[in-house]
């Protein structure tokens, strides 16, 4: 299993519009920071974790050909914005049509019930199926499932607060993803102790009220003890050379592109 950070940066992203700071101006490409999504790809297919704004230009560096399936964490905009251009994938999985043309394949998108409605509301003409002039824009089937198999990987959805109930996964049984929080739920905490790898959201130094700050993150971060440890959903206040530098032995700031496989 392959997981592809697309975005690293908070919901602004990094370099700010209008901001001249040290890290909003640095050469450093670490510290570009895209709104935050995931890919994961195994042998039997792949899958989007969000589909922030910049979704299609990270899939188009990153040379992102194949999504099976799309699962989300919740629906604020630097999440979700991006996810008209799923049915790009619609087109790439169709078949040919009896006319010659290509038939979209239907996509399932796993996410809460909460966000689904949300969903529909922000993007009423997502259906699984062609509209009356036989287009579609995209096609999705959404699933409520807490537990689910994409791509031959079991994801379990891990119940977070981020000033209203929101989600991470718990993915393969190996990699922790929470991208938005400021509070993890005892269970949350007990179903991830002792994992490979576990991603974070850490948006800076001082505190906030709907996201982890970096003395909360480590906190929570020693209670779950992962064999490795990357920090996403990062603010400007800190470059990447600074985050190293500050952060315990075993914990990271990812950062756009980074690979890692499991």
């Amino acid at each position: 299993m392959t997981f592809k950070f697309l975005g690293t940066g908070t919901s602004v992203g990094v370099p700010q519009i209008g901001c001249k700071c040290e890290v909003c101006t640095s050469n450093d490409p670490r510290d570009k920071r895209r709104r935050c999504g995931a890919y994961v790809r195994t042998d039997e297919g792949a899958f989007l974790i969000d589909t922030p704004p910049e979704m299609r230009v990270a899939a188009l560096e990153y040379g992102i050909d194949k999504v099976d399936a799309v699962v989300l964490t919740h629906s604020h905009m630097d999440h979700v914005a991006g996810f008209d251009d799923v049915r790009r994938f619609n087109t790439i999985n169709g078949v040919m049509g009896p006319d010659g043309r290509i038939v979209g394949a239907p996509m399932n998108c796993y996410a809460m019930p909460e966000t689904i409605e949300q969903m529909h509301r922000i993007f009423p003409y997502v259906k699984p199926q062609v509209n009356e002039l036989g287009l579609y824009r995209p096609m999705i089937n959404f699933v409520e499932d807490d537990t689910f198999s994409v791509a031959g990987v079991q994801l379990k959805r891990l119940k977070v607060s981020h000033g209203f109930e929101c989600c991470g996964y718990l993915i393969g049984g190996k990699i922790g993803y929470i991208s938005d929080c400021n509070f993890l739920p005892e269970e949350t905490i007990s179903s991830l102790q002792g994992i490979d790898v576990m991603i974070l959201n850490c948006l800076r130094q001082r505190p906030h009220p709907t996201h982890l700050n970096m003395d909360k993150a480590l906190g929570y971060l020693e209670r779950i003890n992962p064999s490795k440890a990357y920090l996403i959903h990062m603010c400007h206040d800190f470059s990447h050379k600074k985050w190293l530098e500050m952060l315990p032995d075993g914990i990271e700031p990812a950062y756009d592109g980074l690979e890692i496989k499991i």
